[in-house]
Order: structure tokens, then C-alpha cells, then sequence
């Protein structure tokens, strides 16, 4: 598909630090740590789906004052001295009590939760387990799609998005033959509304994350100190 080119997805490429999609997570990164740096040190950090390269390319990664407790749902090699990858469920953090850290840290995760019921699960449970909280999502009405870069993709049917990922790439993702596979693919994403993102954390300041006079994405914060 026209949408789904090299060269769109290498703007959206994560990895490569002079990308698109890098330089929009380092601009916003920035912004989190001056948030952060309000609060005194050592910090304790949970990022509930959390990578490795993500601390790294930041220079988060081996420092003395800051741990770093990155849940995702597959395994990850610890290879920091301050980083401890673990496997985890986002909307069930049972294994830790209220308070636990200083700040839970979510980026572009909750959207990946295939319900609202879920994407409440998780967003209860950051409440609980985070004394301050930031949590990042894409806003439902940008035209753009962000995972499979088709514009006004969450809007078209069901069918025709399955219809769509069975035959061409979109994104990252397909084509995918196996409707049923294709159907779990589609579903996996679901985008939150402003209205819906503001009942899911009700005492939370929304900074939005503009791109082209348009909000690109959300960003949910609590706990912090005033700036």
C-alpha cells in the first residue's frame, strides 16, 4: 500500500535516533525529565512496557540515582546496572503495594490493550502502584494512524481493516493471510478519546502532544511538583 512505504516506515522507525518517531519520543522524554527533576533522587521507576534502547538512548541507563523497573510481557536481558526487565500483565501489577514508586512511566502501551475494560485495569493499577505518574497515548482523532500508518484507519469498519492487513503491509504489520490472526492484529489497537482518557485518570492533568496544529497524542501526568 501507498501508506505503508519503506520510507514511512522508517520515519516511524523507534530505533533509529535521527527519525521521525525518535526525535517526537526524544522531545517528549525531555519534557518528562523536567517533570522528574522536581522530584528528589534516588527515584524508583516503573515503566509498564518498557525496553531497554529506550533508557539507553536517553542516558538514563547505569546511573547511581535512578532504578529502573521496565514490565513488558516478553523477556528481556538485564544488561544495566540500574535497569531490572521483568515479565508482566499492565493491567494486573498484584506482585507490587500501593506507592511503590515514584513515578510509573507508560509510553505508547495502553492503546495496545484490545479493550476500554483493560486499558481501565491498567490505568487503576498506575494509580495505585505510582506515588506520580506519566502516561503517553495516541489521541484517537489524529488522521494518522501511528501503528499501521494508514490514514483514518481507526475509522474505517472492522472488516475492511482485517480486509485491508490480509492482503497489504500497513505499518509494521502484514499481510497477514490468516484472517483470524488478522483479526487479533486489528483488534490489539484500540485509540482513546480525550473524554475516555480523562475517565480513565479523572485527577490527572492531559498535556497534549501536538504535530501540524493537530494533537498527535496525550499525555497523562500526576504527582508531580509544580512547574
Amino acid at each position: 500500500m501507498l501508506f505503508s512505504s519503506k520510507l514511512i516506515r522508517l520515519a516511524d522507525n523507534a530505533v533509529t535516533p535521527d527519525s521521525f518517531s525518535n526525535r517526537m519520543r526524544t522531545k517528549r522524554f525531555e519534557l518528562f525529565a523536567g517533570f522528574a527533576s522536581g522530584i528528589p533522587r534516588p527515584l524508583r521507576i516503573l515503566d509498564v512496557g518498557g525496553e531497554n534502547s529506550f533508557w539507553e538512548m536517553r542516558g538514563w541507563a547505569n546511573l547511581d540515582d535512578v532504578h529502573l523497573t521496565i514490565l513488558n510481557i516478553y523477556e528481556q536481558q538485564k544488561r544495566n546496572v540500574n535497569i531490572t526487565p521483568i515479565i508482566g500483565d499492565a493491567t494486573n501489577l498484584h506482585q507490587y503495594a500501593d506507592g511503590s514508586f515514584d513515578i510509573v512511566f507508560s509510553n505508547s502501551v495502553m492503546e495496545h490493550l484490545f479493550t476500554l475494560e483493560n486499558q481501565a485495569c491498567m490505568a487503576s493499577e498506575i494509580r495505585r502502584v505510582g506515588k506520580a505518574y506519566w502516561v503517553q497515548t495516541p489521541n484517537f482523532w489524529f488522521p494518522m494512524e501511528p501503528h499501521f500508518l494508514v490514514p483514518g484507519w481507526q475509522w474505517m469498519p472492522l472488516n475492511a481493516r482485517v480486509a485491508l492487513l490480509r492482503r497489504w503491509k500497513c505499518g509494521w504489520r502484514g499481510p497477514c493471510s490468516n484472517r483470524a490472526r488478522a483479526l487479533e492484529l486489528v483488534k490489539e489497537i484500540r485509540l482513546l478519546t480525550l473524554k475516555e482518557l480523562r475517565q480513565l485518570f479523572p485527577t490527572a492533568k492531559i498535556i497534549p502532544e501536538q504535530f501540524g496544529g493537530l494533537v498527535k497524542s496525550w499525555i497523562a501526568i500526576e504527582g508531580f511538583p509544580s512547574r
